[in-house]
């Protein structure tokens, strides 16, 4: 499947766009942009490559069929694929987020399994797969994002085996004995093998993809590298290598750490330090509100550690920023409802008449109102029970130019890997988050700029563009799926 026109040289295949769709009043569509780290790393190449994105533009529609009315946005071909309610019931809500998400993590919460939500992930994927047909050019490259699309790659490749495909996922990626629950767990590895390149933030990741490859499929597989059989047309008869590898994500570093020095962000923090009643120390969570984050594990040890009378109530307040979540699936209210509990007991004993000892808002925050919590904050607490990289660590590392502040890191994140000189902690072990806690506290002003600078160096010299271009450096070597005349690779 050629198209005739189709033009883009390179394609970004992710569930959302870095855009929404917004509806006015009159009934009017328009686009609002919604930048994060990965489409900052890759606008330049989308408008130096004739680029395209494709994905879901946040509204549900109940029209799927019109998914290739594309928009032009600052040189960039964004390419809608429309979802409606259905689609987002079952494929999104369902199977991406009941089904792969606790799965993936390491089954904090029970996975559900329901034949209708993977019959829907598969229709989606298609739908996916073919907007990247339509739109790529000729022997072009399309990078796949994340674990909704799983199967896009292997659709991709049926559809135009002269494409050289990427694929990369963003949260972390179990161990076999987790994985091997999924009852389609065979159609998931068959649809990622389908990429030249598939990229985890940790080795561990590949080493359980390989694992799973050899045992599900018995493919060869060997440093770095599975082979598998490929198709061209209907016939079966080359053999084709995928490479597999980590790369661990980071940040636009140098826009924040920019951001972080700007005299009015650092007027606002001084004002917020004041509002809070000019505490001696300052404790910071900023999380999705979601399951794997552990912010029921801070809230905890935080209380224990104010009726231990080890954290002075009076000096002493905790922020905790909660970013809405996947608010109508039901382990989601539960959570919400629990955290909410914890806050208002904790207050409720130890907090006085307009000084709360925790401050908890549950609303997006605007990007520079983050940055000012990051620069008012003497200690990030990041106690997630299991995360893919979890960027907001080395966001408050980018922001602490004068090398102040402590980050209090979980070890089942992947920035782990990297923030060596963090408190690195096991969040089920409340006794050791504790005492981290206490130790970040109560750190002398050497310790935490010899600390903070090591951070710093790490996060500043691995960014989010180093990222993007070290895979797809990677990308760019290997071989496509096409075979030569003579039927071999």
């Amino acid at each position: 499947m050629t198209v005739s026109g189709a033009t883009a040289e390179f394609v970004v295949v992710a569930n959302r766009l870095p855009v929404d769709q917004v509806v006015a009043d009159d009934g009017s569509t328009g686009w609002t942009r919604s930048p994060g780290g990965l489409v900052t790393a890759l606008e330049p190449l989308l408008r130096k490559r004739s680029g395209a994105w494709i994905g879901w533009p946040g509204v549900a529609a109940t029209d799927t069929a019109k998914i290739d009315e594309s928009v032009n946005l600052d040189g960039i071909e964004m390419v809608p694929v429309r979802l409606d309610d259905g689609d987002v019931a079952d494929y999104y809500e369902g199977f991406s987020n009941a089904t792969l998400w606790p799965l993936y993590h390491d089954v904090v919460v029970k996975p559900e399994y329901h034949r209708h939500w993977w019959d829907r992930y598969v229709r989606v994927n298609h739908r996916f797969a073919e907007a990247a047909a339509r739109i790529a050019g000729y022997g072009a490259t399309v990078w796949v994002q994340d674990y909704q699309l799983q199967l896009v790659p292997r659709l991709l490749r049926e559809l135009r085996p002269d494409l050289r495909i990427g694929f990369f996922m963003h949260i972390p990626f179990p161990p076999v004995e987790l994985f091997m629950q999924l009852p389609w767990r065979t159609e998931i590895i068959e649809g990622l093998l389908g990429a030249d390149l598939v990229g985890f933030h940790l080795p561990g990741g590949a080493q359980n993809f390989m694992q799973l490859a050899r045992r599900l499929l018995g493919v060869p597989t060997s440093r770095g590298a599975v082979g598998v059989r490929g198709r061209y047309g209907e016939i079966d008869y080359w053999t084709r290598t995928v490479r597999v590898g980590a790369f661990p994500i980071s940040i636009d570093a140098a826009e924040l750490d920019a951001a972080a020095r700007r005299r009015d962000i650092r007027t606002r923090a001084r004002a917020l330090r004041a509002e809070l009643g000019n505490p001696s120390k300052i404790l910071l969570g900023v999380d999705r509100l979601d399951y794997t984050k552990g912010i029921d594990v801070r809230l905890q040890a935080f209380t224990e550690l104010l009726a231990d009378h080890r954290v002075d109530p009076d000096d002493t307040v905790l922020i905790q920023l909660a970013t809405p979540s996947r608010e109508r699936v039901d382990s989601y209210r539960l959570l919400r409802e629990e955290i909410e509990r914890q806050v208002g007991a904790t207050n409720g004993e130890f907090g006085r008449v307009a000084h709360p000892v925790i401050s908890y808002l549950h609303r997006p925050v605007p990007r520079d109102e983050l940055i000012t919590f990051f620069v008012a904050a003497d200690v990030m607490l990041v106690t997630a029970l299991r995360d893919g990289m979890n960027l907001v660590a080395k966001e408050y590392v980018a922001c602490r130019s004068d090398l102040g502040g402590a980050l209090v890191l979980s070890e089942f994140t992947g920035a782990a890997a990297e923030l060596h000189q963090a408190y690195l902690v096991n969040p089920h072990d409340l006794v050791g988050v504790k005492d981290a806690i206490c130790a970040a506290l109560n750190q002398s002003p050497a310790e935490g700029r010899l600390r903070m600078r090591a951070l710093r160096r790490q996060v500043l010299t691995h960014d989010v563009d180093l990222w993007a271009r070290s895979f797809l450096d990677c990308l760019a070597s290997t071989r496509t799926g096409t075979p030569d005349q003579t039927g071999t690779m």
